[in-house]
């Protein structure tokens, strides 16, 4: 009997990884009553979660990183473009670029352009940052949850982010 207790320990803490593993992230339905249309995208930056609404009662919360002290805007934005596996350079032509997939790439599975600043909405390779102020302004998010928001979310959606 005593043999089976490391084994059971160590598929316990399988388990245990499994369960709060990102790769397991997926957004909630939350109460959520506000006057936002179903399809805006809010941004709680002080609470760092993104919310989808679904309806006047009920939103999809997602929990994001935001940007670092400095760098955080508010307002409202539009959806201007979708990218899936988006390749990436901190300075375009002056700094080496990411491909699309890249581990390195810090834009992860995917990215939707915003029509305001040089922002985003995408995915990541860091995923412990995702809960933190970490970016240069973008919304970070776990990458299954990115591509969820991405199937949701057509060109034009209203994003609305808030301090």
């Amino acid at each position: 009997m005593t043999s089976l207790r490391p084994v059971a320990a160590f598929l316990f803490l399988i388990a245990t990884l499994f369960a709060t593993s990102p790769a397991f992230a997926r957004g909630d339905v939350v109460a959520f009553r506000s006057a936002y249309r179903p399809g805006t995208i809010i941004v709680a930056t002080g609470q760092r979660q993104l919310f989808y609404v679904v309806d006047r009662e009920r939103a999809v919360r997602y929990p994001v990183g935001v940007g670092r002290a400095g760098m955080a805007w508010h307002g409202t934005a539009y959806v201007a473009a979708k990218h899936i596996r988006p390749a990436w350079a901190r300075i375009p032509g002056r700094t080496p670029t990411y491909p699309g997939g890249s581990p390195n790439n810090p834009m992860g599975a995917a990215a939707m352009g915003l029509d305001r600043g040089n922002y985003a909405i995408h995915g990541t390779n860091d995923p412990p940052s995702i809960g933190g102020f970490v970016s240069h302004g973008c919304i970070r998010m776990f990458n299954e949850d990115i591509m969820d928001l991405y199937r949701r979310t057509p060109i034009g959606t209203e994003v609305h982010v808030l301090q």
